[in-house]
């Protein structure tokens, strides 16, 4: 078997704060879970989102320190007003807000509680 991506993981300082965020976004993630070192969801497709707590990574590697925010996600939205309506109803994680970028997409971008950015974006031209 040829190796597969399929799988992102995020190390979190916070699990609770951090599932709450990703809750407001739409994902199914269990209330139980909120107190889990290790949480994963499979998302449509098959691809899956994995949150760790740092004690987590710090039990198998005790050198681990968190490291500058390198990673993304971004978040496919129907259209352009769900873009700001997403926006509007987390506004206090707002980094960027909406804007109709160059590149054909309306588009913003939040900040999760550990730092990751988190972009929402959809086609400007929805009949595409």
């Amino acid at each position: 078997m040829a190796i597969q991506f399929n799988v992102i993981g995020l190390v979190v300082s916070d699990m609770g704060r951090s599932l709450a965020f990703y809750r407001r976004l739409g994902l199914d993630i269990p209330a139980e879970a909120d107190g889990e070192p290790h949480v994963e969801v499979t998302l449509p497709g098959g691809f899956r989102l994995c949150w760790d707590t740092e004690e987590t990574i710090r039990s198998f590697d005790p050198e681990w320190t968190p490291g500058p925010g390198r990673t993304g996600l971004a978040f496919q939205c129907d259209g352009p007003a769900e873009v700001d309506k997403t926006y509007a109803e987390m506004s206090e994680f707002g980094h960027l807000p909406p804007w109709d970028a160059f590149w054909g997409q309306r588009y913003a971008v939040l900040s999760d509680p550990d730092g990751i950015s988190v972009d929402l974006y959809a086609a400007l031209d929805q009949s595409a």
